[in-house]
């Protein structure tokens, strides 16, 4: 199914809220990397998917109803044996049937869980006066605690996705300072610019939550991703 054809359907089905999987599926047609998420609707396929996958791994919940996972308890890191794949998925729905009783539980996703890296987030968001925003910082907790982001209207040039990134106060934690290696600029750059094409070319899309992205310096990956519509046809 071409990323066209999942946007109509789903807003044919009155959803706006894409899945993880659906989310990461949209990301991937915009050329970015995403680290391979599949979804299990039963404690013995999270078990079966994470033997093939390799441990470790992580699972977390799949509700529509559900915008931050880590919230209600829909998230398990570091897993390492089927028996733990099988605590957590319990674990998982007892935890968000608990805290969001009126959410229905898909299922849970399964991905192997990515190395470590500088966590850095790329969103957009849609300005009533200025139409398609690009939003680059510091991710995980981080956004939240430090709040340390900018900020560009699509679309975006090469220079803005530059200075995007140097516009941020922990600019200096990507660069490397005191034996702490520097990450892949350039590779983020192109999560920008690619992004910001692919916004262009689908104009129905409202929202989009890149968080965390792992950033190294070799590349990136998306351990996240959550896309969200405008209603409507």
């Amino acid at each position: 199914m071409s990323e066209k054809e999942m946007m109509e359907r789903a807003r044919a089905e009155g959803r706006v809220l894409l899945t993880e999987i659906e989310s990461k599926e949209l990301m991937k047609a915009a050329g970015i990397n995403v680290v391979g998420t599949r979804l299990a609707r039963s404690k013995g396929e999270a078990i079966e998917i994470s033997d093939q996958i390799g441990y470790p791994v992580v699972l977390k919940v799949v509700s529509r109803e559900i915008t931050h996972k880590s919230d209600v308890g829909g998230v398990r890191l570091g897993i390492t044996t089927p028996e733990e794949t099988g605590e957590a998925y319990d674990q998982i729905h007892r935890s968000v049937s608990e805290k969001c009783p009126e959410a229905v539980i898909e299922g849970v996703t399964v991905q192997r869980a990515a190395r470590p890296g500088i966590e850095v987030i790329v969103g957009m968001f849609k300005d009533s006066q200025f139409g398609p925003v690009l939003m680059f910082g510091l991710g995980g907790i981080w956004v939240e605690i430090l709040k340390d982001v900018s900020f560009r209207i699509v679309p975006l040039t090469r220079k803005d996705a530059c200075s995007l990134i140097r516009e941020i106060k922990g600019f200096p934690l990507l660069e490397g300072r005191r034996g702490q290696e520097g990450v892949d600029l350039s590779s983020l750059e192109e999560v920008l610019l690619k992004l910001s094409a692919f916004v262009e070319k689908y104009p129905g899309i409202k929202e989009i939550d890149l968080n965390p992205i792992f950033a190294y310096r070799d590349g990136y990956l998306v351990v996240d991703a959550r896309v969200i519509l405008e209603p409507g046809p």
